[in-house]
């Protein structure tokens, strides 16, 4: 299933992308199957629902496929161009936890050796932004660099999980790219403030159910910038494991539904290249996971 976050007039609303359709899941439930609120308003509290919640939303799949009237009665559905798809999730409760040198190509044109241990560190909840809004160059810095990755976000309460387990705790994948100021970054000799920039955590478009991904391990990470590909690999290479991340930052730390964990980007980002490619007002820059999603973004200077 492919989850979305969509504006409709002033409100985000909750919705399941369907044949280029978005269904609004409280109003398709009720109009399909005959049972009002049915489903949270927001990501988070679906996905604290559990897998209930993920059940009726499978319900109503079938549902719609088996009453193609009904499923498209006023307000029920919208062609997904008539709505605006925001971040899945577009104020995330916490920090959004990021993989540093997670490819060792990344790690090469860093300079750095592979860790030994997953490297962490977060963007700020006020960074996100979605598919197709502007990711607005600063004031404060100079030099904004772009890194695809392909992200994943927990739909349990966990604590000490272990990587045999860590599977069931997993809801969906999305695209996400960790917009860097590399002047803060090297400035202030850590990694937050230069990733936490407004608008420097495009993500989406939406959230998909891990059925739809075969295999997270095995899937083409591509970046582009005004159409020419600037970062392409595979999550072949990640050189910790999305079960080997779950299990490192669960570890002693309680980790909760809707957090997000970006995992890691490739080689070619911007900074390391000669000469450097920073991101200029009027680029586009498109992020892509295979079988995840296109996440679009133009780029403008600050007002």
């Amino acid at each position: 299933m492919r989850l979305a976050s969509y504006r409709v007039g002033n409100a985000i609303r909750l919705g399941s992308v369907v044949n280029d359709r978005v269904f609004d899941l409280n109003r398709a439930y009720t109009a399909l199957l005959g049972e009002r609120r049915a489903f949270p308003s927001d990501m988070v509290s679906l996905l604290e629902g559990g897998e209930e919640a993920l059940r009726k939303v499978r319900d109503l799949h079938d549902a719609i496929a088996s009453n193609d009237r009904a499923s498209r009665a006023k307000g029920v559905s919208y062609a997904i161009d008539e709505v605006k798809i925001v971040a899945p999730i577009p104020r995330p409760r916490k920090n959004i936890v990021c993989l540093g040198v997670n490819y060792p190509e990344h790690a090469a044109e860093r300079k750095r050796e592979p860790p030994k241990y997953p490297v962490f560190f977060t963007k700020a909840p006020t960074s996100v932004i979605g598919p197709g809004e502007p990711i607005v160059l600063p004031r404060c810095s100079q030099l904004i660099d772009y890194e695809v990755e392909l992200a994943f976000i927990l739909g349990r309460r966990g604590r000490d999980i272990a990587e045999a387990d860590a599977w069931d705790y997993i809801a969906g994948y999305t695209v996400l790219n960790d917009v860097t100021a590399r002047d803060l970054q090297r400035a202030h000799q850590q990694w937050f403030k230069g990733k936490s920039l407004d608008t420097f955590a495009p993500m989406g478009p939406f959230l998909v159910t891990p059925e739809e991904v075969l295999d997270p391990h095995d899937l083409t990470i591509r970046l582009s910038l005004n159409g020419k590909t600037m970062q392409e690999d595979s999550t072949r290479e990640l050189l910790f494991s999305i079960p080997e991340i779950v299990a490192s930052l669960s570890a002693c730390m309680t980790v909760e539904a809707g957090d997000i964990v970006a995992t890691g980007t490739p080689g070619g980002v911007g900074d390391s290249r000669a000469p450097p490619v920073y991101l200029k007002a009027g680029d586009i820059v498109r992020a892509e996971v295979e079988g995840v999603g296109v996440l679009e973004n133009p780029v403008t200077s600050s007002p």
